[in-house]
């Protein structure tokens, strides 16, 4: 009986330090977590936790709302007895329903979130927990490896708030989903030591990774999981090689059902690489350059060297399987992140045809950040003192610090939207019209969380081709242009409603600022506000409750629209850069256009209709919209370009 008494009370202690331990780690992640995203996070209970691009009186496009939606999409689809891993919304009805994988694991960690304390507060809970649970799996991970509690803390840290990674978070869905690498090295190490029934959480976690929709990241966690396993224990192989056929399989089907038929499945050039790739100094770089995010790569000036430290250690100690392993872990990813100023990247790129989709060579660093955060924990452990731990711990979250994170307004009650009743028929078209690849569609779809309707619009970078195609056709309307037939295309679509969106138009690349003419044209075509709400304004056809008006443009200029690049200083004038090309003009009689000689044909319409140029009939003095077709583009330098328009002449 004292033996079991005995017994008893040393598993309650060693159960009440666990518990303490647990408890310990969750607070110091919670402080990496507010850290990462300070001082955005005084602002997480009313605004969005995001790269804090302006909104201009609307919600501020950016990435993370595409991954908001994507999360949000699982619980909606459920709530409604729909396949979860469908979206039924966007492209269509072009397209048919698409694969919504990027919902897969997080979107039902978000669906309870954002019931409870809805979808903003609930993005900006997730954000903080998707740091905890970085740090807590790693930590584990390296509690596994046989590693002190201190040491073990310090390399969850590490990972955690690692800036690559935190960069990766604010919108993107490679930060989160690189949670689940360590996931699967930790359930790999309860395998050893519990049975190999873990390898099945090690093989799911590996497989979120491509089926998330991460396949670069993929391409480079699945060998070097499998390279681990292999030091760890070659007594597991064939489990090990089962895992790796699960998250391969992933990609697989990743590929055939969203990558192939996309808009990206002949994959990237090494030029659009070149774009994307890293410079030696950006790894010493604490400032983010908000134009070069994604080669926003800093590793921490103090973390690198430590880790450096606790390579020689573990190659000291003998250790070599898994010092190679960490080692080149950290090593590899870090050398592609420079693209092809790494001489060896185009070498890869054409041998390994995997290689040829991404265009973010960047995209492999979150294994870095993991080794990284094991490698410091290896310096650590030689300490042996609690003391060495805490001091290490604060100089990490100095040294990792970098502001990443804004704030951005949420627009969470829009009455524009809120006036499209539930039991309408139709499908919504939203204006500006984007390319499916441009990231302002993101402001879309979360205006969809509460209209829940179809659209042809909608954002992904492995968009359907007909949704880039549609879009094409549709874009003229950002500029009021409704010629060759537009309104029977709306019919076609089955669009019965039109989001004007005019904080869009303003200081965006994109689109030029248009929004008069975007008005003119619909009123002109019978469609009438159904309800204004600040820079949104809902129309479908019919006679309005309200006209809205806007200021008329100064009348003494043409302005161009989407189909031409900008002015050139030498030859004097400006370029088409689509086969379609609209501009306004105000006057009345005649109208003159001067080209640079080409021998592509050319067709032209005045107000939509067709007229032989190039000398147009404006009839009466008011704006006029000229369109100019040519039936192909042609190179120019690095361009390809329609005619070159040398004047303009109103008489």
């Amino acid at each position: 009986m004292a033996v079991r008494n005995l017994r008893g009370t040393g598993l309650r202690r060693a159960a009440r330090g666990r518990a303490g331990f647990v408890a310990l780690a969750c607070a110091l992640y919670v402080a990496g977590g507010i850290s990462a995203t300070w001082p955005a996070a005084r602002h997480a209970r009313t605004e969005f936790l995001s790269g804090g691009a302006p909104g201009h009186g609307e919600a501020a496009p950016g990435d993370y709302l595409q991954t908001l939606y994507h999360w949000w999409l699982p619980g909606h689809q459920l709530e409604h007895g729909h396949e979860p891993w469908l979206d039924p919304y966007s492209f269509r009805p072009e397209a048919g329903a698409q694969p919504n994988y990027a919902g897969w694991p997080f979107g039902f960690v978000f669906w309870p979130l954002g019931a409870v304390f809805g979808l903003v507060v609930g993005w900006n809970v997730t954000q903080l927990l998707m740091y905890v649970l970085a740090g807590l799996f790693t930590c584990a991970w390296l509690r596994e490896l046989g590693l002190p509690r201190g040491p073990a803390l310090a390399g969850g840290l590490v990972f955690a708030i690692a800036p690559y990674r935190v960069e990766q978070s604010v919108g993107h869905l490679l930060g989160p989903i690189s949670v689940m690498l360590p996931v699967a090295l930790w359930a790999f190490e309860r395998a050893r030591r519990a049975g190999a029934g873990w390898l099945v959480l090690s093989g799911s976690a590996l497989a979120s990774i491509p089926l998330s929709g991460q396949v670069h990241l993929a391409l480079g966690a699945i060998p070097f999981f499998f390279a681990y396993a292999l030091v760890r224990d070659r007594m597991l192989w064939l489990p090990t090689l089962a895992c790796v056929a699960a998250a391969a399989g992933a990609g697989i089907v990743v590929r055939q059902t969203v990558i192939v038929g996309s808009t990206q499945s002949g994959g990237r050039s090494l030029d659009q690489v070149a774009g994307y790739s890293a410079r030696l100094g950006d790894f010493l770089g604490r400032h983010v350059d908000h134009a070069r995010s994604e080669q926003f790569v800093f590793l921490g000036w103090a973390t690198p060297l430590i880790a450096l430290v606790g390579l020689v250690l573990l190659l000291r100690a003998r250790r070599l399987g898994l010092a190679v392993v960490l080692g080149l872990g950290a090593l590899v990813p870090i050398l592609l992140a420079l693209g092809t100023r790494l001489p060896l990247y185009s070498a890869i790129w054409h041998a390994f045809p995997p290689f040829r989709f991404p265009r973010v060579p960047e995209r492999l660093l979150p294994i870095a950040c993991l080794c990284l955060g094991a490698l410091v924990a290896f310096a650590l452990a030689r300490g042996r003192s609690v003391a060495v731990s805490v001091v290490a711990i604060a100089l990490l979250f100095v040294d990792l610090h970098a502001r990443v994170y804004g704030k951005s307004a949420a627009d969470t009650s829009n009455a524009a939207y809120a006036a499209i009743p539930r039991s309408a028929d139709g499908r919504l078209l939203e204006l500006p019209v984007f390319d499916p690849g441009v990231h302002y569609g993101s402001a879309y779809l979360w205006y969809d969380t509460q209209a829940h309707r179809e659209r042809p619009g909608g954002y992904s970078t492995t968009a359907p081709k007909i949704a880039k195609s549609t879009a094409r056709r549709l874009e003229r309307l950002n500029c009021g242009d409704w010629s060759g037939d537009t309104a029977g295309v709306l019919r076609r679509l089955g669009v019965t409603w039109i989001a004007l969106h005019r904080g869009l138009f303003v200081h965006n690349a994109a689109v030029p600022e248009t929004t008069y003419f975007a008005l003119r044209g619909l009123l002109r075509h019978g469609w009438s506000a159904r309800e204004t709400s600040g820079v949104i304004w809902m129309f479908a056809r019919g006679r309005g409750s309200t006209t809205p008006t806007l200021p008329e443009p100064y009348r003494l200029r043409a302005y161009f629209c989407q189909g031409w690049y900008g002015s050139l200083p030498s030859p004097r004038g400006r370029y088409m850069s689509e086969t379609h090309a609209p501009f306004w003009i105000y006057g009345g009689g005649t109208l003159r256009l001067s080209f640079a000689p080409s021998p592509l044909l050319r067709s032209f319409t005045v107000d939509g209709v067709a007229e032989r140029g190039p000398v147009l009939r404006l009839g009466r003095s008011d704006w006029h919209v000229i369109t100019v077709d040519v039936p192909k583009l042609v190179p120019h330098g690095h361009k390809r370009v329609g005619l070159l328009l040398r004047g303009l002449l109103v008489g």
